[in-house]
């Protein structure tokens, strides 16, 4: 939540303006939306809305290299209250817009939700990093990971103005975590939907080497808080890497959830450990798939001249709502969103190949985590980009989903991390 202080701060004609960082044509008297975040962005970086001159453009952006920073210690530390942002995406006054988020259902597609956190997350590193003397900025700044998006509210409501608000919360050396919040305007008040965190990363202006971002100093007690929120995420995270089943054991008491699964798929009728039979109410993991296919045309590109992360994040959503709809049997609702990591920049042109599997089950909750992943025809090579996971809950239980593999049994022990992880917050 923001400080008493940032809310007194800002009034929305004058703090909307001083936010995108004095350089977007505002409307007057309304904070902006989404189309003036995006093209502010494209100015920011000096990219074009047309594919030919936007590759001219990208290759210009090498002659920016000798205006970053050698140091963080050359550039000046920036407050919280420099990179607070208030967007408002007007789905209720403004009538026109509203199909592009609309559901056949009558409601809002929560993947469009996600492009725009994902364009809003830039642009407040952006106005953390934001130097006046400097025209176009020579860093890039992209999305490394989706710490957490939490769901106050589950059902949003297509006829309704929506708000964005966010900031800058913690910064390292060269990645910043960016604070986000959604609420909708309801019954003459904006209502919270939202809660995100997401952690950007600065590259050099050809997106190759890291690059050094502004210092964060933080004022008084609850910015302090705010910040070292941000080192204990940042603590997690580092922790459940090295706990990663990818490199290290599982637990004993994980172990022994496995091999009780083992125990309950075995065949009372014959003494075989390779006779197995499904229990009641159950599904096997592997009937519990959805797979899809995505070529990447130019139109999703970046301000980068990649496939924009948004976009992945939304055709992700979209399989993995679509799983869990077909597993549960009715249409579920996203509890939350974690821990989505961006390992590899997709490139346009590229054959997306997308696979959804429920790993993860507990009554009403379906743990869905979806493997994204590029095929280049030409060299038969397969390479992971994200991975993401879902948190979705259906109006009744659901069947247990149940591993036969051992390989399968690590997805439904990370499953049930992530899920623990989410219940817990």
């Amino acid at each position: 939540m923001l400080s008493p202080r940032f809310l007194l701060l800002r009034s929305a004609a004058t703090m909307t303006s001083r936010s995108l960082c004095t350089g977007a044509v505002l409307k007057q008297g309304k904070a902006p939306d989404m189309a003036e975040v995006r093209n502010r962005l494209r100015e920011i970086v000096g990219a074009s809305t047309n594919w030919s001159d936007h590759q001219e453009a990208m290759a210009e952006r090498v002659t920016l290299l000798s205006k970053l920073a050698k140091s963080q210690n050359d550039l000046p530390a920036k407050r919280m209250e420099d990179s607070y942002l208030e967007v408002h995406l007007p789905l209720g006054s403004e009538p026109q817009l509203r199909e592009k988020y609309l559901t056949f259902h009558n409601t809002v597609r929560f993947g469009r939700i996600l492009e725009d956190l994902d364009s809003l997350a830039v642009l407040i590193s952006y106005s953390h990093t934001y130097n006046p003397a400097v025209k176009r900025s020579p860093l890039s700044i992209v999305t490394a990971l989706v710490d957490k998006i939490d769901m106050r509210q589950h059902i949003v409501y297509p006829d309704c103005d929506i708000k964005f608000t966010g900031h800058v919360t913690w910064v390292g050396k060269t990645s910043i975590e960016a604070k986000m919040h959604m609420s909708q305007y309801c019954d003459g008040a904006y209502a919270p939907v939202l809660d995100a965190t997401f952690v950007m990363v600065a590259r050099d202006p050809e997106n190759k080497r890291a690059a050094f971002v502004n210092p964060l100093k933080p004022v008084g007690p609850e910015e302090e808080k705010l910040f070292q929120e941000g080192e204990a995420n940042k603590s997690r995270r580092v922790e459940l890497s090295t706990a990663s089943l990818l490199k290290v054991a599982p637990t004993d008491e994980e172990r022994k959830i496995v091999h009780n699964l083992f125990l309950n798929t075995l065949d009372p009728k014959t003494v075989s450990f390779r006779s197995r039979v499904l229990p009641p109410n159950s599904v096997w993991m592997e009937d519990a798939k959805l797979k899809g296919l995505e070529i990447c045309h130019p139109q999703e590109r970046n301000i980068f001249n990649r496939i924009f992360g948004g976009f992945l994040m939304r055709k992700a959503y979209e399989l993995g709502w679509a799983n869990a709809c077909s597993y549960g049997g009715y249409r579920p609702s996203l509890v939350a969103v974690d821990d989505i990591l961006f390992q590899k920049p997709v490139e346009i042109g590229s054959l997306l190949l997308l696979s959804s599997q429920v790993c993860y089950t507990q009554g009403k909750h379906i743990q869905v985590r979806v493997h994204s992943e590029v095929f280049d025809p030409l060299t038969q090579q397969h390479n992971t980009t994200n991975v993401f996971h879902f948190t979705f809950m259906s109006d009744r239980d659901v069947p247990n989903v149940i591993p036969k593999t051992y390989g399968e049994s690590m997805l439904y022990l990370d499953g049930k991390r992530h899920f623990n992880q989410t219940v817990e917050c």
